[in-house]
């Protein structure tokens, strides 16, 4: 068998890898993107696209424009029998609106665009393990079938997995959070709603000493069903039920109002884990660079995933790009290295911030009382929203932009 070659192979056709295969494609490198499914393929995920996805989209040139995109305005808090309405807020940085696709469709399409752009696509390969070269620095990846492909450089965009992070000792680190989620679709007439719901009230009685910490939602899709899912946060603070007891039990006791009616079928309940706080560490070693749930990229505060791999992806791209324009040896390998610092400059005191939140998010009575107390205040509510979704214009915004940037400056990037 021929030995095929290329500068970068990408391992996964996620948002993580497909953004990382564009930009580095767009340059003009040669780029292999391996897949181990057949797209389109379903992928558990709430869909739900914020204001930083939305730009992520936008800096690869995506049209959201055309039939299959919907629009959504804000989010639909509901707690403490309190509900408001929040929109996004409007700053110079993000756009001022969030999207709704499934996986199954924007994956597909991102596959695509980098196609379009250059980069090469093998679908149903199964990546078995890297190929290491005689200092062990990883060389390339060999498929379950025995095919080798060479390169200069490995991305692995392979999600909560891992195989190649874990065959050269890159474990998840099991100090900080990882999230799981639940979601399935559902019938509803809300189906073109123009905002996201979200709910801390998992019981008919609220927050309590039971409950498991995290939140439901319900996102429309426009096409006559919803995203509705659960979303627990941090495992580690998970109660005696499991995560689908939990999903069922609240959507058992939402109101008619929500159109949901929790005895006509849908489609099969799945489950997903939500790796956050960089958890795979470091992100960069011996030639295997680590994009988005492969890196623990998940936002801890929201669950929120696609939004930071085509982050990470179009970061780790630009870390290669940079890194391929030295010769081989110390100053290319200075580049690589300074990966991981990329990250933790940029999400890291997030990340810290948002693992806080999830200790107070374990508490039934904090939760019950801000929720209460809280969501009577829409401005405290809109602040909230900004802090979670990691939207802000930094020390260039307003007071409470600069008020976020000065917590996470304080804030230790771990």
């Amino acid at each position: 068998m021929a030995e095929q070659r290329y500068d970068v192979v990408v391992v996964g056709a996620g948002p993580a890898g497909s953004s990382a295969a564009y930009w580095l494609a767009s340059a003009g490198f040669d780029v292999l993107v391996l897949e181990k499914a057949h797209f389109p393929r379903e992928k558990v995920c709430g869909d739900g696209l914020t204001p930083r996805g939305v730009a992520a989209l936008a800096a690869m040139g995506i049209d959201t424009t055309d039939e299959g995109w919907v629009r959504h305005r804000g989010l639909r808090v509901h707690g403490g029998g309190q509900v408001v309405e929040v929109d996004w807020p409007r700053l110079a940085r993000w756009p001022a609106d969030g999207l709704i696709r499934t996986r199954a469709d924007l994956d597909a399409q991102l596959a695509r665009h980098a196609v379009a752009a250059g980069a090469q696509v093998r679908f149903g390969v199964t990546v078995a393990e890297p190929l290491l070269d005689d200092a062990g620095r990883v060389c390339g990846v060999r498929a379950t079938d025995g095919e080798e492909f060479r390169a200069a450089l490995v991305i692995s965009a392979e999600g909560l997995s891992g195989r190649l992070a874990k065959a050269v000792g890159l474990n998840r680190r099991t100090d900080v959070p990882l999230g799981v989620a639940v979601r399935q679709y559902l019938t509803t007439p809300r189906t073109h709603d123009p905002y996201l719901d979200i709910s801390f009230d998992l019981t008919a009685s609220g927050p309590d000493a039971a409950s498991m910490p995290g939140y439901g939602w319900f996102f429309p899709m426009g096409d006559g069903t919803a995203n509705v899912g659960f979303g627990l946060l941090d495992t580690r603070y998970a109660g005696d039920d499991d995560t689908r007891t939990v999903y069922r039990r609240w959507i058992a006791s939402l109101p008619p109002s929500w159109g949901i009616d929790p005895d006509r079928p849908g489609t099969p309940l799945r489950g997903a884990g939500l790796p956050t706080s960089l958890s795979r560490r470091p992100a960069y070693t011996r030639g295997l660079l680590l994009v988005g749930d492969s890196a623990g990229t998940v936002n801890p505060f929201n669950g929120e995933g696609i939004s930071y791999a085509m982050e990470t992806g179009r970061t780790g791209a630009g870390v290669v790009r940079a890194a391929l324009a030295r010769p081989d040896g110390p100053a290319r390998e200075a580049v690589l290295r300074g990966y991981p610092d990329l990250l933790r400059r940029e999400f890291g005191a997030h990340h810290r911030l948002g693992g806080l939140f999830l200790k107070g998010l374990a508490r039934p009575e904090l939760v019950r009382f801000a929720t209460a107390h809280g969501l009577k205040r829409p401005a405290a509510v809109a602040i909230a929203l900004r802090l979670m979704g990691n939207l802000s214009d930094g020390r260039d915004g307003d007071a409470v932009d600069r008020t976020l940037d000065v917590l996470h400056r304080l804030t230790p990037a771990r």
